[in-house]
């Protein structure tokens, strides 16, 4: 929902919709209330999974940019469209310092 006056982006607080620019407020109608109830009785817990960083590739060619030591984790990602090639992601097995090559 936008804001009648500035055109900013409202957010619900409480029973009212509250302009996050200017501070306008507005009651909320019946069926945005509703939507609400729904939205947040629909809120599922999302589980973090650290990753052990032992569990990646090591290459012991790569060198550290930061403290020019030998050898770094590595992953790939696909950051960009389908058709473009993946990044790769290193993590210095010495400092834990992370860059990536395109």
């Amino acid at each position: 929902m936008f804001c009648p006056k500035c055109k900013g982006l409202m957010h619900p607080k409480g029973d009212k919709w509250v302009c996050s620019k200017c501070g306008y407020e507005m009651p909320m109608k019946q069926e945005d209330k509703n939507r609400k109830i729904v939205a947040e009785h629909e809120k599922k817990e999302t589980a973090i999974i650290d990753r052990e960083i032992e569990t990646l590739p090591l290459d012991e060619s790569v060198v550290c940019p930061k403290c020019g030591s030998r050898g770094a984790y590595w992953m790939l990602r696909q950051t960009r469209g389908a058709d473009e090639p993946e990044t790769r992601f290193y993590i210095c097995k010495k400092c834990g310092y992370r860059w990536r090559e395109y």
